[in-house]
């Protein structure tokens, strides 16, 4: 790091559990955000913030003038544009520093396997229960650790999954396929109080930086807010041996 990096992350640094070589890490680290909407938005925004080396944004839908109200990468003036790229160029203003690649599409087969391989740590901002099991089986195939977030109305949660850890569950150990079905019905018509995708945006990107730097321990189990009444709860979540993703890990 030169003298400006030094002082740009300087209070980074004088945190004793990310230090300059955790600092470094997170120069070198490349994470991968799928869905730049309610959650991806902060996400991008702190990692940038934060000194990640490389961000890869991919979301193919457009920002429409009902995102504004919650997805704080965009404006009124980005309506209309790709989410990926407007996003892009707002982790550029935030910090030029950050080498960061939009992904104006669909990731999907192929090409989600290879973008979750190219990546240190993938962040599941997505909003379909379709693209949350199949970002979760490309993370389990190449190794990748998984941050998953999801929020709706006032209720959030948080969840982190690490196939390098023999004992880690994945998101279809939590969520079965079926159980997703039933509720992407529901999530479809439901709205959504702007500052909880904030919240859990927010905690999505600070385990994305422990998970890149090594500071502290990482999230176990799942954890879910309830913004109405202010409150956490935690909860443990065990690997199902007969899981259709991970069940034969």
């Amino acid at each position: 790091m030169n003298d400006e990096s030094l002082l740009r992350y300087s209070r980074h640094i004088m945190l004793d559990a990310i230090d300059i070589a955790g600092q470094e890490r997170l120069l070198a680290g490349h994470a991968l955000v799928i869905g730049a909407g309610g959650l991806g938005s902060p996400v991008a925004l702190y990692l940038a913030a934060a000194g990640v080396g490389r961000l890869t944004l991919a979301d193919a839908d457009r920002v429409d003038l009902t995102n504004l109200q919650r997805q704080i990468a965009h404006g009124e003036a980005d309506v209309g544009r790709n989410k990926a790229e407007s996003a892009a160029a707002a982790v550029q203003r935030l910090n030029p520093h950050c080498e960061v690649r939009p992904l104006g599409h669909h990731l999907e087969g192929e090409a989600l396997d290879a973008a979750v391989a190219e990546a240190d740590v993938v962040l599941d901002c997505t909003d379909r229960f379709a693209s949350r099991y199949a970002i979760n089986r490309a993370c389990l195939a190449a190794g990748r650790p998984l941050v998953s977030g999801a929020a709706i109305r006032f209720s959030g949660q948080l969840a982190v999954f690490d196939p390098r850890r023999a004992d880690s569950p994945c998101y279809a150990c939590l969520y079965p396929p079926e159980a997703g079905e039933e509720e992407e019905l529901r999530c479809a018509e439901s709205g959504v109080a702007g500052p909880l995708v904030g919240v859990i945006g927010t905690f999505q990107a600070l385990e994305a930086v422990k998970l890149l730097s090594g500071a502290g321990h990482v999230h176990q189990g799942l954890s879910t807010f309830d913004g109405l009444r202010g409150e956490w709860r935690r909860f443990n979540i065990a690997r199902d041996p007969a899981c259709p993703d991970c069940g034969g890990r």
